[in-house]
């Protein structure tokens, strides 16, 4: 599925379409975060606690992968050693290859494919929180925003549209030291949450306390789940957002295959037109212009 070969693509674009029938039923969560929030920690604890309760837990971790060499760590089945080796849980490591948003380009489809084998909870960990971390958003049912016990502090360097976009905020590393830290930032993540528009009028975003080391907060935050996943069940919110999230799927794909058709159809101008706008001879604006008329005619 992941590959980028034609012949590859072609099967597994086939393969999905017989399993499509066998989707659907799992719940998509998304998580995001700061860095050294301990996203892989909790994820962890919280999956080991869904596979003891009897659930199925596949975990979709993906990596920054380097913009100098093209590599990447993949390092989520190292600091999830516990989860790793449970038969009940799937990882899969993907880095993200450039692509903005915190996913990789085929996330979508691996998350299909777990479903598909049987898993009855998707958890997608993207590369971490920042201006384009919110594609992860638009292919899950739940968006969950991690964050540390920094506070109004860590609350400035975040970008408001992230907090519009969490279903649900987990305030994690409640203990010890930093668990009356955790306490303050909570109090000041609901001041925010309050400010901004809910995005159904189903639910209301709330604010957790959370510690993946003492194993606090994750039956609560289950429940969170399952309250929201029955709320928006209920309303039809939940058909509603998955039926948009195909049609933004299906535009994601065309985008993709556009540019990977014109990247390979007109490479050697692209080298000329890429050697010009450095060397200052031609602005990258009227580049792209003339390069869109081979393809476009006009």
């Amino acid at each position: 599925m992941e590959s980028s070969r034609a012949d590859h693509q072609a099967q597994a674009q086939d393969l999905l379409a017989s399993l499509l029938p066998d989707t659907g039923k799992s719940i998509r969560l998304g998580f995001t975060g700061t860095p050294g929030v301990g996203k892989s920690t909790f994820i962890e604890a919280f999956g080991l606690s869904l596979i003891k309760q009897g659930y199925r837990v596949a975990v979709l971790a993906v990596d920054p992968s380097s913009t100098r060499t093209g590599g990447s760590i993949l390092g989520d089945k190292t600091r999830m050693e516990l989860l790793s080796k449970d038969p009940g849980a799937f990882i899969r490591p993907t880095p993200s290859g450039g692509t903005l948003g915190g996913v990789a380009r085929r996330t979508r489809e691996a998350m299909l494919l777990c479903e598909a084998a049987g898993y009855d909870v998707i958890l997608v960990e993207t590369v971490g929180v920042g201006q384009s971390e919110i594609a992860v958003a638009d292919m899950v049912d739940m968006f969950l925003l991690m964050l540390s016990p920094g506070g109004g502090d860590e609350l400035q360097g975040i970008k408001r549209g992230i907090m519009e976009l969490a279903d649900l905020v987990i305030v994690n590393k409640a203990d010890g030291d930093l668990e009356k830290s955790a306490i303050r930032a909570a109090a000041d993540y609901k001041s925010a949450l309050h400010l901004m528009r809910p995005k159904t009028s189903c639910w209301t975003a709330n604010v957790v306390l959370a510690s993946a080391l003492k194993g606090r907060g994750l039956e609560e935050i289950w429940q969170q789940v399952q309250n929201f996943q029955q709320a928006m069940t209920d309303s039809g919110e939940l058909d509603k957002l998955r039926r948009e999230q195909a049609k933004s799927w299906m535009w994601a794909e065309i985008q993709d295959r556009l540019k990977d058709h014109f990247q390979n159809s007109h490479r050697d101008k692209l080298r000329a037109m890429e050697t010009a706008v450095r060397d200052g001879r031609i602005t990258p604006a009227a580049a792209a212009r003339d390069l869109l008329k081979d393809m476009t005619g006009e």
